[in-house]
């Protein structure tokens, strides 16, 4: 009977081992499925185009590690999914940290835009091995009942209504973060941009507000569009381009939060958020592994910047 017991103890301390505590949340973010509304390019420069950009927001509530994203876009028909060679993504904090401030003055506003300059150490690209990427086919012929390509200006010629409907393939692309993206608590902007040879990618938009099975959360902003003429400010799609609307954008993101990480600008934000991935994950090395870094010492270099003020 004792040896039973004695089993049946260990049996359980190696099940509790096994298995992440309860406050050790993962965390999902949606802004839903596509509305059909609008496509807006995102796109890098290449030859006769220039670069445009095409954010939308998302809040964090704790210190968060990103890890996977997804984001769904329109490409010409016919285009093979071969075609789309890249994706970039940018995270931006809220106008007006990282930016001049009082601003240019050449767009109506900059009130709830996202920043001048992206956060550098959240950037990803594919061309550099910091994200990996797999498109796939959703519907051979979707429309869009409007789009924004070229027409972004500055005031007062900002207004063009938007430059009409479009068809083509509607795609999600998976995003994985080869080198995970640690995060503080905050409200920050998402900017994926999408290369594809022979065409463009236009970013959908999803239901503003947010309708399930999106994410709903307070505060939700509407897109934001620039393109390399108008850099650093930026034009609000709905509000300024086509007027009298508002959009979000089609895009998720997976992750992990750690709940009692240190606060920035403090001096014991990194040994605090150390010891609350240690707890969480029964090591700093389980830690990095279960997080999906490639070693301790890219996760400490992360922890480390995330606890910048």
């Amino acid at each position: 009977m004792r040896l039973q017991m004695s089993l049946i103890a260990a049996t359980l301390i190696v099940g509790v081992s096994l298995v992440t505590p309860a406050w050790a949340a993962p965390f999902f973010f949606s802004t839903g499925n596509p509305d059909g509304r609008l496509g807006a390019v995102s796109r890098p420069a290449s030859p006769g185009k220039v670069e445009t950009e095409t954010a939308d927001d998302f809040v964090l509530t704790q210190t968060t590690v990103i890890n996977r994203a997804t984001i769904t876009g329109l490409i010409p028909l016919g285009t093979p999914l071969a075609n789309i060679s890249n994706v970039e993504v940018e995270l931006y904090h809220v106008f007006p940290q990282d930016s001049a401030n009082p601003p240019s003055g050449n767009v109506p506003t900059r009130v709830n835009s996202p920043a001048d300059v992206e956060i550098d150490a959240a950037t990803r690209d594919g061309n550099n091995g910091t994200l990996d990427f797999t498109a796939s086919l959703l519907s051979a012929n979707f429309v869009v009942l409007n789009t924004v390509v070229n027409g972004i200006h500055k005031i007062p010629n900002q207004h063009t209504g938007g430059e009409g409907p479009a068809i083509g393939e509607e795609v999600s692309i998976a995003i994985t973060f080869t080198a995970p993206i640690l995060l503080p608590a905050g409200h920050y902007f998402f900017r994926p941009e999408v290369l594809v040879t022979d065409g463009n990618f236009l970013y959908l938009s999803a239901p503003k507000p947010i309708l399930p099975p999106g994410t709903v959360f307070a505060g939700d902003l509407q897109a934001w569009i620039r393109n390399s003429t108008l850099k650093p400010d930026w034009l609000r799609i709905g509000t300024d381009i086509i007027g009298g609307t508002t959009f979000n954008m089609t895009f998720s993101l997976t992750g992990d939060t750690i709940p009692e990480a240190g606060t920035p600008g403090r001096a014991n934000c990194h040994g605090k958020t150390v010891s609350a991935l240690a707890e969480q994950f029964g090591g700093i090395n389980e830690a990095s592994l279960a997080l999906g870094f490639s070693s301790v010492e890219a996760l400490q270099d992360a922890i480390r910047v995330s606890c910048e003020p």
